[in-house]
């Protein structure tokens, strides 16, 4: 069995991207929840890499900040302090590591969809490799905006051509350079040395250095379908490669085991976590850093961002949660809303049109119909009425309110923070509480009804005559 090869993986990704026309460096836009350059980074470090250098420029704290967040001390950056091409951008990177000898695996920071697969492709056929560089050729019936692969009458790889370089018969070739290549660490950092920058773009290119690997002992080159390998430019690419990765998330959740009805209206982010049985349903969206129980229902139309939901728990359709937690047999919805810090225990019921912020509520304790709930402590088996509010904004400061356990909240009640209903205790319906209530008391807090005896009559009369005017 033949010794892998080590590597360093260099992910460029200095450019601006001024075909996005946006403020944001292009690797910095996100698919599935995450910036486009993670995907390359995570990929170079499936494959094996012993070290991923992502070289930055445009935009470069904003980069490395992402970057020093998501990933390992495995990964570090360089600095490309002025855009000079993409082979002054791996000249910047082989800085990085100037003791390193092996082989560097250079690969771009906008091609979201590659997997550590052709990588290992590359990696495994160095060690036997005649030359010192290695690369992935793909093949389109449109190879517009890419260099194209410029082959000797024996078929051996001599040169990239750049779109803009290109002949008129060059540009009809069909096969092309996804910008993915193996290269031995001394000839990169002596034949960069050597690279003009001599061409439309008076830029120095890396794939310049085809042509001198061509003469020191020739070009391997690894076909590879152009799906994986396809980078993007504009928003609409980056609508389109989204598009396949999240089918690509959706395969993988179901052959794991968890039914997805409708994979096409789905979005789930790539940081979700999904366990086996769970169900979910059409039009749902799956952000951030969810994660799914086994068994657990995700309704019609849910939008989850950042919430942990326990195993069997329902989410009834057209819910919406942030940041929260939602216990094992939970009951949610429909048509609920669980802001930021919400905590739902086990066998939890929130019902519909029934919001939460920043709010804890205990096991077996409902709140089923039309209330909002900010900033409370609730125990265990509570009951709290409909259109039941928490007042816990002065103006100025949120104040929280404590419901113990098993206290009873009348409908249409009205909580005015801070303050703490008691233990076992019952809040008459209608009631604006503005004291904490003891431990099994009954709070009561309502004016005075009285009835006018025909004076509903006399009323409507006076109403009708004042119409007319």
């Amino acid at each position: 069995m033949k010794r892998r090869a080590e590597f360093f993986a260099m992910v460029l990704a200095a450019g601006q991207g001024k075909r996005m026309k946006s403020e944001r460096a292009k690797v910095l836009h996100a698919l599935a929840g995450r910036p486009m350059l993670c995907y390359p980074v995570e990929a170079a470090l499936n494959a094996g890499a012993k070290k991923v250098i992502v070289v930055v420029g445009h935009q470069h704290e904003s980069v490395t900040a992402v970057i020093s967040q998501r990933f390992d001390k495995r990964v570090a950056t360089a600095l490309q302090a002025k855009q000079l091409g993409t082979a002054d951008a791996a000249r910047c990177g082989a800085q990085a590591a100037p003791d390193f000898n092996g082989w560097f695996l250079i690969l771009n920071g906008d091609a979201p969809l590659i997997s550590a697969d052709p990588l290992l492709a590359l990696i495994n056929a160095a060690p036997s490799a005649k030359g010192p560089l290695l690369m992935l050729v793909s093949s389109l019936e449109d190879a517009s905006g890419y260099g194209r692969i410029i082959r000797d009458d024996r078929g051996q790889v001599i040169a990239i051509r750049e779109d803009k370089d290109c002949t008129e018969d060059e540009l009809s070739i069909d096969e092309f350079n996804p910008g993915v290549y193996a290269v031995r660490s001394d000839f990169l950092r002596s034949a960069i040395k050597e690279l003009s920058n001599q061409n439309k773009q008076n830029e120095y290119y890396l794939t310049d250095l085809v042509a001198r690997a061509a003469q020191a002992g020739g070009v391997t080159d690894i076909p590879w379908d152009p799906v994986e390998l396809e980078g993007i430019n504009d928003r609409f690419e980056l609508a389109e490669r989204e598009a396949s990765l999240r089918l690509e998330i959706a395969y993988r959740h179901a052959l794991n085991g968890v039914t997805i009805r409708d994979p096409i209206s789905t979005f789930i982010d790539a940081d979700v976590l999904i366990e086996r049985d769970a169900l979910i349903e059409a039009n749902v969206s799956l952000r951030g850093r969810c994660s799914i129980g086994a068994g657990a229902l995700i309704d019609v139309g849910c939008v989850l961002t950042n919430v942990a939901v326990g195993a069997g728990a329902q989410l009834l359709p057209y819910c919406v949660a942030s940041d929260s937690e939602i216990g094992q047999a939970a009951r949610v919805g429909p048509f609920s809303h669980l802001r930021t810090d919400s905590k739902l225990a086990p066998q939890v019921h929130v019902g519909n049109f029934v919001e939460t912020k920043k709010t804890v509520i205990g096991r077996g304790s409902k709140a089923n119909h039309l209330s909002y709930l900010g900033d409370g402590i609730i125990g265990e088996r509570v009951n709290v009425g409909a259109g039941t509010i928490f007042c816990n904004y002065d103006g100025f400061n949120k104040h929280t309110t404590v419901l113990e356990d098993g206290c009873f909240i009348g409908s249409d009640s009205q909580i005015v923070a801070p303050l703490t209903v008691g233990r076992n205790s019952y809040v008459a319906t209608g009631t604006t509480v503005t004291l904490n209530v003891p431990e099994d008391a009954l709070a009561i807090g309502r004016v005075k009804q009285e009835n006018k005896a025909g004076l509903a009559k006399r009323l409507r009369k006076q109403l009708a005559a004042k119409k007319k005017r």
